[in-house]
């Protein structure tokens, strides 16, 4: 099959095609704000068909097409090789075509309308953060120390080089970051964050013993619930899918995504749940003990994803707020936990 590049090149024949079923007719409208790529709801009418699919596509613009490619690649091989190994909660897929060197890619994802998007700046419930965590141990569970996962081609972990160059880079946005946000928090946390440049190396290396999947921005915008606050998160957007150690996802979205008071209330069970799934899955030898740990540890992926979106992404008031707010539970929380001692050490 051709590979379009461009929503007005998803025909009728085209989708036919992909679906495996006629479709007849099909009309689009936008979705998000298409800083990665681009997304449209896909309205078709035909045979067997579903009313809606969202249709995920690269950047127009042919350069940053081929600049991404790898982040591509990536969320293609999940859907293709991963999703149906694991256990979480994603939108079906209907189809997928790994990007070549241009970085035209198509994927066709089941349409959770009317699911809601989690709000990263305003925080989420406890109930969301329990149903969020107990989701997440179906990415990490299913295949917790699968050997395998090493034979995966494009998804890799952090080696020596990879995490000397990610601490030289850290440094220059966190200063960035400071220079832009630094008015929206505490003195406090400027002092905490620069703290976590400083041991970043050797946090990025260490507990290499219990390497599985990471989605690696495992939060609430990246998430959909169902309306009325039910149970039933999804998660989406697997660009980011590496191996690492699996309690990085799960200190992300409780550090950056329950109001601090909210998390000093209710982590320790919460980290309870999420290791009670992942026994669920099969998950020996890992005490509740050592899960607690590792969350403890892990807590520093709160700013550093935070500091790379805002230093080298788009800027836009909502984003700088939410940014802020992310680091601001972040640095409380690895405070709190003592994460840069164990860091260190």
């Amino acid at each position: 099959m051709s590979v379009p590049a461009l929503v007005e090149e998803l025909t009728p024949e085209w989708l036919s095609e992909a679906l495996g079923r006629r479709v007849t007719a099909v009309r689009s409208e936008p979705v998000g704000t298409g800083q990665i790529g681009t997304c449209h709801r896909l309205h078709l009418e035909g045979t067997g068909v579903p009313a809606t699919v969202l249709a995920k596509l690269p950047a127009v613009d042919p350069a940053a097409r081929e600049l991404l490619a790898g982040v591509y690649r990536t969320e293609a091989l999940f859907y293709a090789e991963v999703a149906p190994t694991v256990a979480i909660r994603v939108p079906a897929c209907h189809h997928v075509t790994a990007p070549g060197a241009s970085g035209d890619f198509v994927l066709l994802l089941e349409d959770l309308a009317p699911a809601v998007q989690g709000d990263q700046l305003a925080g989420c419930t406890v109930d969301q953060a329990r149903d969020a965590v107990v989701n997440l141990a179906g990415l990490h569970g299913p295949r917790w120390g699968d050997s395998t996962l090493l034979d995966l081609d494009g998804i890799t972990a952090t080696d020596a080089e990879g995490a000397r160059l990610l601490a030289e880079l850290y440094g220059p946005a966190a200063e960035i970051f400071l220079d832009g946000l630094g008015h929206l928090l505490a003195p406090e946390d400027h002092g905490t964050l620069r703290d976590c440049v400083a041991v970043t190396e050797a946090w990025a290396l260490a507990r290499s013993e219990r390497v599985g999947l990471v989605h690696g921005d495992y939060r609430l915008d990246n998430l959909l619930f169902p309306p009325g606050g039910g149970p039933g998160s999804v998660a989406v957007d697997w660009q980011t899918l590496s191996l690492g150690l699996p309690a990085r996802d799960l200190a992300y979205v409780l550090g950056t995504g329950l109001a601090v008071a909210e998390r000093r209330a209710h982590e320790r069970d919460l980290v309870a749940s999420y290791h009670s799934a992942l026994e669920g899955y099969g998950v020996a030898a890992y005490p509740c003990d050592l899960a607690w740990d590792d969350y403890r540890f892990a807590m520093p992926q709160g700013p550093l994803v935070a500091v790379f979106g805002c230093a080298y992404g788009t800027r836009t008031d909502r984003g700088d707020l939410m940014f802020a707010a992310m680091v601001t539970r972040a640095c409380a929380a690895i405070r709190d936990l003592d994460s840069l001692a164990l860091a260190a050490g």
